[in-house]
């Protein structure tokens, strides 16, 4: 019998940050950088880049919940990027790095307002991460999947992403790929 997966879609901040973190979770079977929550259809980075489209950089990750669970991958979520920046993570600014959480099922949703509520004891802050229900989703172009593997040295790779790896390998050692 094979395991079903399940989909998280998630945006906090530039979806290289999310994607590279991501990809490093045991249970993760896959993760996609795209768009989602804007009114134009089939946006480019360009278009969403600009902050008028309204879509969100996300990451869309395919997981198998017996390995990691929805919940997990929220608690990663808080602690990777800061939630309490509106439309912005560090130098990041703009309606496309929100925060966000888009649930595909009403579980998720309640699972979602529940860990954003324990999650608002830990930051110093109020947490203002977007939940709603998913949209259209729009897969981003080729040159941003998988981004921080392919280009590990270029500046923004090495000084901002690659913290956030680090973060996550230091935090979530337990819920860690081997090998990474």
């Amino acid at each position: 019998m094979l395991n079903q997966t399940e989909v998280a879609i998630l945006g906090g901040g530039c979806f290289w940050c999310l994607e590279a973190v991501y990809r490093e979770a045991r249970g993760v079977t896959l993760v996609e950088s795209g768009y989602m929550g804007g009114q134009q259809p089939h946006p480019t980075y360009q278009q969403v880049s600009t902050g008028n489209s309204g879509h969100v950089e996300v990451v869309r990750i395919e997981y198998d919940p017996a390995l990691i669970t929805y919940r997990d991958l929220l608690e990663v979520f808080y602690t990777i990027h800061d939630p309490t920046t509106p439309d912005r993570q560090g130098k990041d600014v703009g309606t496309q790095y929100r925060s966000a959480i888009f649930t595909t099922t009403a579980q998720q949703a309640e699972l979602a307002r529940q860990v954003t509520a324990e999650m608002a004891a830990v930051w110093d802050a109020p947490i203002v991460t977007q939940i709603a229900p998913a949209t259209a989703w729009y897969r981003a172009e080729d040159e941003h999947q998988d981004y921080f593997r392919q280009h590990p040295n270029q500046s923004y790779c090495a000084l901002v992403v690659a913290p956030k790896v680090m973060k996550f390998r230091a935090m979530f050692e337990h819920r860690a790929k081997q090998g990474h």
